[in-house]
């Protein structure tokens, strides 16, 4: 895995109803013998595996077509229990929210693992405090001590606080801005009103390549975010009927998402998987995508353990993201569709 460069976190935009039927509300036969699904992306780096199965005949040869519709994190599950799309790769805790409303959910293939983040200081403050992208992280911990971070989401101010915790920062001292997304904390950040904050990548990373910021802790060294603590970042989803009752279509999707993983897992940077996220992101530097790729650990296998979604909601616990109860239990997940 590498670090240090930049890409832009494209935000994903929620469709109407009308285009949501436009695309399709459940899997078809076509004359030819192919079926066709709608599939839930999410407009960023998280959908190449995906794209690279289509990209490299992986759905094709096992008579799939995809329609790609674009969805948020907050639309997806609902989307998906409605029919309008047929899979999703999605997070845990996206699973976790459709299981306390008791939707009848199931993850069928792991995609990927690890928290992707980067924390990034505004250019000022790192100037201020002699902080590099290669400072060590206990000094970087140090510095944020006396510091005014935003955030946009509980998670990641959750993650930023094991982090501090980590190093004998206690978080709640410092000055927390609320902003409403990952693009006001950048906005925040340029204008000096926030000294840093963290987000998944691409986004740090590009605030870095262009100049406004530097990225001062990511994965590889901040061992509380890696695939080893935090198990499960990213994995297929479907509805549990659905896939019961068409579980040649799931055994395929599954099938060649692994196929693609798999690749993306034993050729890092390689041309055909960079020239697949750059049309999903045209405006990143090639540069920056390859570095971005390269901080999620892609699953070369899609098979799920009891172990893996232990260590991913004891994760999610330390945040205190889990209410009402919920909780993944081998019901909502299976290798049954798996190769």
């Amino acid at each position: 895995m590498k670090h240090r460069n930049s890409l832009t976190l494209a935000t994903a935009l929620a469709l109407s109803s009308a285009l949501l039927t436009a695309c399709g509300g459940s899997s078809s036969a076509g004359s030819d013998g192919t079926t066709t699904v709608t599939v839930g992306v999410g407009g960023n780096i998280f959908d190449t595996p995906l794209k690279v199965a289509d990209a490299n005949g992986y759905f094709s040869k096992r008579g799939i077509k995809l329609n790609y519709v674009t969805l948020t994190s907050a639309t997806g599950i609902s989307t998906l229990q409605s029919g309008s799309v047929q899979f999703l790769t999605t997070s845990p805790n996206d699973l976790l929210s459709a299981i306390a409303k008791k939707l009848p959910m199931s993850a069928i293939s792991a995609v990927g693992f690890g928290q992707p983040l980067g924390l990034v200081v505004s250019t000022k403050f790192a100037q201020a405090h002699g902080l590099t992208s290669t400072t060590p992280v206990a000094q970087v911990a140090k510095a944020l001590a006396s510091s005014t971070p935003g955030y946009s989401s509980p998670n990641t101010k959750a993650e930023a606080g094991i982090f501090l915790k980590a190093y004998g920062v206690d978080p709640e001292k410092l000055k927390w801005v609320s902003l409403p997304s990952p693009v006001a904390d950048q906005a925040a950040l340029k204008n000096n009103q926030i000294d840093w904050f963290i987000t998944s990548e691409p986004l740090p990373l590009q605030i870095q390549h262009s100049g406004d910021g530097v990225v001062v802790a990511d994965p590889l060294t901040v061992p509380q975010w890696n695939a080893k603590a935090s198990g499960y970042s990213l994995f297929v989803v479907a509805k549990t009927s659905y896939a019961a009752q068409h579980s040649d279509v799931a055994k395929k999707f599954v099938a060649a998402i692994q196929d693609a993983t798999n690749y993306m897992a034993t050729h890092p940077g390689d041309a055909t998987v960079l020239g697949v996220v750059q049309k999903t992101l045209p405006n990143v530097p090639a540069d920056v995508l390859k570095n971005s790729l390269e901080l999620v650990d892609w699953a070369q296998s899609g098979k799920m353990s009891d172990a893996d979604w232990s260590t991913t909601i004891a994760f999610l616990n330390s945040l205190g993201t889990i209410k009402d109860g919920a909780k993944i239990t081998s019901s909502n997940w299976t290798n049954e569709y798996l190769p």
